[in-house]
């Protein structure tokens, strides 16, 4: 009569595939967690103020070869 052999690979692959699932979930949760603090705790947009760029700038005359005054925007 054989007697059953367990390697210790074998015997700890539940223990394993749990330990590592806990593992995955836990990163994800962490993940998505932050992502809605982030997104429940950002400040509202403030509408109507551009900043950094100016309303029109100067336009520029330009003289083609032709004598023809063109303005033109930079």
């Amino acid at each position: 009569m054989k007697t059953k052999t367990f390697t210790p690979m074998g015997a700890l692959h539940p223990i394993l595939f749990f330990a590592g699932m806990y593992v995955v979930v836990l990163l994800f949760s962490i993940f998505i967690c932050s992502a809605l603090f982030y997104s429940c705790n950002t400040s509202p947009a403030k509408l109507g103020e551009e900043k950094g760029k100016p309303a029109i700038e100067n336009p520029v005359a330009v003289e083609p070869a032709a004598g023809i005054s063109v303005m033109a925007l930079r």
